[in-house]
């Protein structure tokens, strides 16, 4: 059976929509993944396989294909991990509600029991997945925060591999999609300091020169 999900390629500041192709035959002994990954992306099946099996799904011992297409984009990092997992469970006929996964994008680094590690660029990820007209998008809970800066889009924050297959087999309804007040954020990222230059010691110069943005009567938001 051929399954698809779909993930997300950072470069710089822009993200680029992956298609994660999974293909399982009851024929052949071999994983195969193609695409031009990385090592880290190669390396993902032992993890994929660790994590399926530490929760209680089966891991298939025949033919299995990966495809990373575009194939000729370089894909680096371990956030393929999740949803080449989920491809996976979804190919070897182990997913009640297979054609929900299509609707999301999904990315999360996978630990040997199935728990979900945080990756790097979340809000290009997000704003991709926006842009690409996703239903949703599903993060590791540690980076849902970040990725529910984009408005318009369902963030779904999880913490391992059971939690996102009972989301697609409950209907999408075991998750609540993450809500950032980004107003609120902003506001506070712009008066909250975790350091200030009055507390700098021995710097005349800088503390005779340097004044706040609220002494100079300047507004940041």
């Amino acid at each position: 059976m051929l399954t698809k999900t779909f993930g997300s390629a950072v470069y710089g500041v822009e993200a680029l929509t992956i298609t994660i192709e999974v293909s399982w035959t009851g024929k052949g002994m071999r994983y195969y993944m193609v695409g031009l990954p990385d090592s880290a992306v190669k390396e993902s099946m032992h993890r994929v396989e660790s994590a399926i099996r530490s929760n209680d799904f089966e891991m298939p011992r025949t033919k299995i294909v990966v495809n990373l297409a575009p194939a000729d984009i370089r894909k680096s990092g371990s956030a393929f991990d999740l949803p080449i997992a989920v491809g996976l469970i979804s190919a070897s006929e182990q997913l009640v509600n297979p054609d929900a996964i299509q609707q999301y994008m999904i990315m999360g680094e996978l630990s040997l029991d199935g728990n979900i590690c945080p990756i790097k660029g979340a809000l290009p990820i997000a704003i991709q997945a926006r842009k690409e007209g996703f239903k949703g998008l599903i993060v590791p809970l540690s980076n849902a925060r970040e990725a529910g800066m984009v408005n318009n889009l369902m963030v779904y924050g999880v913490s391992n591999l059971r939690e996102v297959i009972d989301f697609f087999e409950s209907g999408e309804s075991s998750l609540q999609p993450i809500v950032v007040n980004t107003r609120d954020e902003f506001f506070h990222a712009q008066y909250e300091f975790e350091n200030d230059f009055s507390e700098v010691k021995g710097q005349e110069n800088i503390n005779a020169h340097w004044r706040s943005p609220l002494q100079e009567g300047i507004t940041l938001f």
